[in-house]
């Protein structure tokens, strides 16, 4: 896969992930890009180890949808992580 078609999915997988996501999320178009790129990695983990076919950068339905799925699962943990306790 070329590096701008990585990119524009990139995008558009963390452009859906924050559609989806509850609450906002202030990221810019770079944060967000690389949001998607992240969650790409993630999705395609997930998707590895559950199809056992195919190449890990392919382009295709199931990878843009778990690259969507990825990319949630990297907003949640950063939320968590970005969460302080409050002690009073």
């Amino acid at each position: 896969m070329s590096l701008i078609a990585f990119l524009v999915v990139g995008l558009i997988a963390g452009l859906i992930a924050r559609a989806i996501y509850p609450g906002t999320q202030s990221m810019g178009l770079i944060a967000t890009t690389l949001l998607g790129i992240v969650g790409s990695f993630v999705g395609g983990l997930i998707s590895s180890l559950i199809y056992s076919r195919g190449n890990f950068l392919d382009l295709h339905p199931t990878g843009i949808l778990f690259s969507v799925i990825g990319a949630i699962i990297v907003l949640f943990l950063a939320g968590m992580g970005g969460r302080r306790a409050v002690r009073g």
